[in-house]
């Protein structure tokens, strides 16, 4: 990779020199103060991995193992036991074995079932399936309520799930059914449950659950969730609710990124939100409930190990604590977002021994997501999001789940289970209890994955980087570094502070893109990092594309510190 030539028209041409990666100055820096001779020894490299790394607990055999797999045969004509020369070290922090967080940490709009099986092996641990009678009113289908998908076969999603359930984590997957079925169908779904997962089906005693088993005694099981049986209400009309919905609204985030993603909004015309959601609610009420249980199936409330529901009244009689038993409430977003208003502290409380699901609102036909953080910050356990889509909403969902090892469950944090008078206010200015000083070096790997007309046609990229913190309002932030043109290797050499009041809630945001003059600027990467997972010092951050899945090559060089 030496000289590249762009084609200006027909009779010119642009020929542009390639640089080749370089350790950029303070890397030279540091492998001059633990080098002896030009080499880095193990004894010295241990000693880096302790004193910049921050890996406190790391050992000369880990030092070793760092040199051995740089020692591979490929690598013996230019690599020498003896140690590591600068090429080397860079190569090492810049490699795939210097990753940010460490993979192997535990803790104590079609409607098919492409999404759900993607969403599996992507880590995902709640399935939501939204079931009616098919046309003939003999078999159960899958599709998404008041819009005009094609339905797919229950039976099909269920044994999907089953297939690939555990293919990503063994910790257990709930399975919430909206049900909008007749007795005759919930019977058969009770059947189809019991055959298709067999003993893997956690199913509760006669009693019900007086509080949550842990994830870790749940491993590889299968949990059922829904609102108890009720009475069949008939399907109406799609196409004509169609119409009812404003116009706009379905495309507030659509675009090729996703909007940038908001704590903060200022809203319009809310309530009518609000009723659209009370509205696809309104079967929710205890005397519906009532009136159905008389007649529910059995075998069909058997299998249900996560009870849901509203219940009568309003906010205060949803959120209402029972000693003797645990539930499942489900908001839309607005709806959280307006209880949050008048009722934050109350829902975190809920949430303490309960569970709460948050799901998108019932307009986003073109499956965009909003703000997972606003669910997470008030301790909500389950917040569903669209995973047919791609943007920054399902970013940062994926950053919060690299936590725990990518298993699918993180552990609560303890700032939200704080009772009393030292209960967890999201909006509450508190005190910075670590500042994250974040230096973003250098990027390659574009030139390996993508045609080099891709971002432009006449002449190399010119790459910036945003970096941020997703997280309570107090500590979200995005900053970004300067423009450098013409450039496949981009040497930013930058450094950003965030303060961070609440660190376990926090995630780093990091994206790349390339600046366009005359047109809106090319995707060049992202990925989302939780912060409390990070690992201090240099680091080499690989890049995802807009769908989440990681680049062959593109990949950060940065450093970590907590000061």
């Amino acid at each position: 990779m030496s000289k590249q030539t762009y084609r200006v028209c027909f009779c010119c041409r642009r020929r542009f020199r390639l640089a080749s990666a370089e350790a950029p100055a303070e890397i030279k820096s540091l492998f001059d103060s633990y080098s002896e001779n030009g080499t880095i020894s193990v004894d010295n490299l241990h000693r880096f991995l302790v004193e910049v790394q921050k890996q406190e607990n790391a050992t000369v055999e880990d030092a070793e193992a760092i040199l051995n797999s740089l020692h591979e045969p490929k690598h013996l004509n230019i690599f020498h036991r003896s140690g590591l020369n600068l090429e080397q070290f860079f190569k090492y922090l810049f490699g795939d074995i210097n990753p940010p967080i460490d993979p192997r940490r535990r803790l104590s709009s079609d409607c098919s079932d492409v999404p759900i099986i993607k969403a599996l092996q992507n880590g995902v641990r709640v399935i939501e399936l939204d079931i009616w009678p098919n046309s003939t009113k003999d078999d159960v289908d899958v599709l998404h309520g008041r819009t005009l998908t094609t339905p797919v076969q229950l039976i099909k999603c269920l044994r999907s799930i089953k297939e690939h359930a555990f293919s990503a984590s063994e910790y257990p997957v709930v399975i919430t059914l909206e049900d909008h079925l007749p007795q005759h169908l919930q019977a058969k779904v009770a059947e189809m449950i019991n055959e298709t997962f067999g003993d893997t089906l956690f199913v509760p005693g006669s009693d019900g659950l007086k509080e949550f088993p842990s994830p870790e005694a749940l491993k590889r099981k299968v949990m059922i969730s829904t609102k108890p049986p009720k009475e069949y209400l008939e399907a109406k009309d799609l196409s004509g609710e169609q119409n009812e919905v404003k116009e706009g609204k379905q495309s507030a985030e659509a675009g090729p990124w996703g909007r940038e993603i908001s704590i903060n909004k200022s809203r319009t015309n809310d309530e009518d939100d609000l009723n659209e959601e009370e509205a696809h609610e309104d079967d929710d009420d205890d005397e519906v409930d009532r009136k159905s249980q008389q007649i529910a199936v059995p075998e069909y409330k058997r299998l249900i190990a996560i009870h849901a529901g509203k219940g009568k009244g309003g906010l205060d009689d949803w959120l209402r604590l029972d000693p003797n038993k645990v539930r499942r409430l489900s908001l839309s977003e607005l709806e959280l977002e307006k209880a949050a208003v008048t009722h934050a502290k109350e829902i975190i409380s809920f949430t303490q021994r309960n569970l709460l699901r948050v799901y998108p609102k019932g307009i986003r036909f073109d499956s965009s997501n909003y703000n997972p953080l606003i669910g997470w910050m008030h301790g909500a356990q389950m917040v569903a999001l669209n995973m047919q889509g791609y943007g920054r909403s399902l970013w940062v969902m994926r950053g919060m789940f690299r936590a725990n090892g990518g298993c699918g469950y993180v552990r609560k944090p303890d700032i939200l289970l704080k009772t009393g008078n030292e209960i967890f206010d999201p909006k509450a200015k508190l005190p910075v209890k670590t500042t994250l000083k974040v230096t973003v070096f250098m990027g390659e790997g574009w030139y390996y994955d993508f045609r080099h007309t891709h971002f432009d046609t006449y002449s190399p990229p010119d790459f910036y980087a945003r970096v941020g913190i997703a997280g309570v309002p107090a500590d979200t932030l995005m900053k970004k570094t300067r423009t450098l043109e013409d450039n496949w290797i981009p040497n930013w050499n930058e450094h950003f502070e965030f303060p961070l009041t609440v660190p376990e809630l926090a995630l780093l945001r990091i994206e790349v893109h390339e600046y366009d003059m005359s047109d809106k600027d090319d995707f060049g990467g992202q990925t989302c990092l939780p912060a409390s997972e990070l690992r201090e010092g240099i680091r080499a951050v690989p890049l995802h594309n807009q769908k989440g899945e990681p680049y062959r090559s593109v990949k950060l060089l940065m450093r970590f510190q907590f000061i």
